[in-house]
């Protein structure tokens, strides 16, 4: 790397080095330097896997890459380095030491020795060899605590920072609309409000650690047609602008993100990769976003091959630059070659390149990868070895697995009371990968790689179980497996159970990528039920009578046969991570006090999907249909090991005008015997609109944590835009009319509930508008001694 000058900015440096300026200027200076190959250079990325020994590195050849000859490309510049650290199992201080060098090399080989921006996956932790394996998403939600979320992104982002990464992939953005849709895992669940607000705090975390956060999918992606990964969308204008847009709205307006990928699929016949509307006209002109839009992978190139509305991949490079795309991933396709031959043949202005480029080199100006020196790449690196899996990121990992789990049913069963004989039974009972989703590095990139290891302690459940229970006898039987459909263990495993004092039994998903998993991207299910034989193994050890507890480690929700009605318990775990088993066993003991709430809801039936709890009254059970929608367990539904009770509703006010604001309080105590914690979850009915509304509709939470004896009396301040929804004519609009405001512990069960009624003319509002709640506590009560 250049020496350290000793001074920030000498006399003799030019302009883009000059770190008084301000970004722009120094960006602009640079580009009026560069020539078109160098531009371009910057507005792409390669695959590059770190080398095992530290040395150099060859390129990640990938079936839709073709070949890169890194001596060819290098000297003009190069852009991003997609994946060192997530492409292969690599010690990650001899990655970091790799990816430096590599660094050196780029720096050395072009004129301007501008570095490359690294991006990894972040979506459950790290995506490295031995690096913390959070819980998922879908547990982030679960938790109901944003901040809890945030310090745990912040760490993720200080492990990447550490070994030289500058962009995390995460988090995604998407509203779960079909269950069935194998990416359930990765999003935070299937309410707009929940996702936002976990979105945030995920993303305030981590671009605080110094790391760009990306948000994905931009947009729509989860919409898909039966739940299909990667198939068409159908979405009405007010379905995208209701629900699948306010997550990206209230994160780029408060968490201010450096980055956004598009999503796959098209909206109404236009691919998200080049529509300019989506990408410049309401990311950028109307909700002010600043930062680079990346592709997501191959979808530059998708507009050729999979949406057939680019001739050739020169068309399909201008037609993502001009929509707003300003970098190309993973690696080189479009924007090399044939994007040159475009603006040779006067396809693309090469202002529109300009464009893209500014964006590309203000964000590196704003890592230090403009100055000279450069920032370092890997602090870590000199070091000689790095620790991605600190006992501070383990005992961060398990306080949110603690948190996410959701006590779905409990007829006294739980907690178990030092039982002397446990039989545990099923298929994820014994296997340490039960609780990763697809994107954990063991189960995206290890599986491939088995003499490496896991790279990180994985307890299974009966592992974590026989660490709980020291004093009980624990036999095993797997029963069947995820997905094989066997039958032949059955009789065995009920044979275990008949002769044991409690059963846990251990069911859910095997994770995997593209038809390989039960649960993960392009691992779709046709109907929601248990994978495999499990449902019969599910079936006949209930039909035992052996007081049974049910534990799911699950990327999505499944029906759950009849267990809702003979379980003992019922415990939904999704992807809880790596320390996910030892929180189940601490919450089947009582050790732990379960305060998860389902982000998702789960199915009476198989077949009903799509299917959330945003549903009209059209979309509910009806007399003139068979099929009921209803779910066995509503969005936001759990239970805990001691009571609370809510009280004392008082509205200072039934009315408000449009503009105004309602303002709430009531008292919530701790009936119970032990500390825990309640979500108290508010939600709004509107009973007649100019459009078709949801019956119900999350519009905030508080998280209240309270030791026996305890109360609280909760204050919230409703803001009339929060009645907001997007009219007849486009505009969203609050209208004046009744309104009910329910406080409730779930979506279903709604505790108090207040007519209210907002007066005035209809009123328009944008993006400006309130999107919160302002919610104030006080104790009142006395703790218990």
């Amino acid at each position: 790397m250049t020496e350290a000058t000793t001074h920030p900015a000498a006399t003799t440096d030019p302009p883009w080095r000059d770190r008084s300026l301000p970004a722009a200027a120094r960006a602009g200076a640079l580009i009026a330097e560069l020539t078109l190959e160098e531009k371009i250079a910057q507005l792409y990325g390669i695959w590059i896997g770190a080398a095992e020994d530290g040395a150099d590195v060859a390129p990640h050849q990938h079936e839709m890459s073709g070949v890169v000859d890194l001596d060819v490309l290098l000297p003009k510049g190069l852009g991003q380095i997609t994946r060192a650290f997530g492409t292969a199992p690599i010690d990650a201080a001899v990655g970091a030491q790799s990816l430096a060098r590599l660094q050196e090399r780029i720096v050395d080989s072009s004129r301007f020795g501008i570095p490359a921006l690294v991006h990894e996956e972040c979506l459950a932790g790290f995506a490295a060899y031995g690096a913390t394996a959070y819980p998922v998403p879908l547990s982030w939600g679960a938790t109901f605590d944003p901040g809890l979320i945030e310090r745990m992104s912040r760490r993720i982002g200080e492990d990447m920072r550490s070994v030289g990464v500058h962009q995390g992939l995460a988090p995604v953005l998407d509203v779960v609309r079909d269950a069935r849709w194998g990416r359930v895992e990765e999003t935070i669940g299937e309410d707009p409000y929940l996702v936002g607000r976990v979105a945030t705090a995920y993303v305030v975390g981590l671009e605080a650690s110094g790391i760009v956060a990306t948000l994905k999918h931009f947009v729509g992606y989860s919409a898909s047609r039966a739940g299909r990964n990667l198939a068409p969308v159908s979405v009405g204008r007010r379905e995208l602008a209701d629900v699948l847009l306010p997550p990206f709205e209230m994160v780029v307006r408060e968490a201010r993100p450096r980055s956004v990928m598009n999503a796959y699929t098209d909206l109404d016949g236009v691919p998200t990769a080049a529509d300019h509307e989506l990408l410049t006209g309401l990311l950028r002109d109307t909700w002010g976003f600043e930062g680079t839009v990346v592709a997501d992978y191959f979808s530059v190139a998708f507009l050729q091959t999979l949406h057939g509305t680019s001739g050739d991949l020169g068309d399909a490079a201008v037609a993502a630059l001009e929509a707003g795309i300003d970098v190309e991933l993973p690696t080189v396709q479009a924007f090399g070659d044939p994007l040159r031959a475009a603006v040779a043949d006067g396809r693309i202005d090469e202002a529109v390149i300009d464009r893209a480029l500014l964006r590309v080199l203000e964000q590196k100006v704003g890592l230090g990868l403009l100055d000279d020196p450069v920032a370092p790449p890997a602090a870590a690196a000199a070091k000689g070895s790095v620790d991605l899996d600190s006992p501070e990121n383990r005992e961060l990992a398990r306080r949110i697995a603690e948190q996410a789990i959701v006590l779905l049913r409990n007829d006294g069963t739980l907690p178990l009371a030092a039982p002397a004989r446990i039989a545990v039974i099923g298929p994820t009972a014994d296997d340490p990968l039960a609780v990763l989703g697809c994107y954990g590095f063991p189960t995206h990139v290890g599986v491939h790689h088995p003499e490496s290891g896991m790279g990180i302690e994985l307890p299974t459940l009966v592992e974590a179980l026989r660490e709980e229970f020291p004093g009980a006898e624990i036999a095993l039987a797997s029963g069947t497996s995820i997905d094989g459909g066997e039958t032949d263990g059955i009789a065995a495993s009920v044979d275990l159970a008949a002769s044991a004092d409690v059963v846990v039994l251990a069911l859910g998903d095997r994770a995997g990528l593209f038809g390989r998993g039960t649960s993960g991207e392009g691992c779709d299910a046709e109907t929601l039920d248990l994978p495999g034989a499990q449902g019969a193994l599910l079936e006949a050890v209930l039909d035992t009578g052996t007081p049974t507890v049910l534990t799911l480690l699950a990327g999505r929700p499944y029906v759950l046969g009849s267990a809702p009605e003979r379980a003992g318990g019922i415990l939904q775990a999704f992807f809880p991570g790596e320390e996910g088993t030892r929180a189940l066993a601490a919450i089947l003991s009582g050790r732990v006090n379960p305060s998860g709430r389902l982000p998702v809801s789960v199915p009476a039936s198989p077949g009903a999907q799509p299917s959330t709890y945003l549903a009209s009254t059209l979309a509910r059970r009806s007399e003139v249909s068979n099929i009921d929608p209803t779910a066995r367990y509503p969005f936001g539904h759990g239970l805990g090991y001691t009571s609370f009770a809510w009280s004392d509703l008082v509205v200072e006010a039934a009315e408000a005008t449009t503009d105004g604001r309602f303002r709430l309080s009531l008292t919530v105590e701790n009936t119970g015997h032990r500390a825990g914690a309640e979500i108290v979850q508010l939600y709004l009915h509107d009973p007649v609109a100019s459009v078709v509304r949801p019956l119900q509709r999350l519009i905030g939470f508080e998280r209240i944590e309270l030791e026996p004896g305890a109360s609280v009396r909760l204050g919230v301040e409703v803001p009339a835009d929060l009645a907001s929804f997007t009219g007849r004519d486009g505009l969203r609009i609050v209208e004046p009319g009744a309104l009910v405001l329910g406080f409730g512990r779930s979506s279903a069960d709604l505790s108090l509930t207040a007519a209210v009624e907002l007066t005035g003319p209809v009123r328009v509002v944008d993006h400006t508008r309130e999107l919160h709640p302002v919610w104030n506590a006080e104790r009142i009560g006395t703790e218990a001694p």
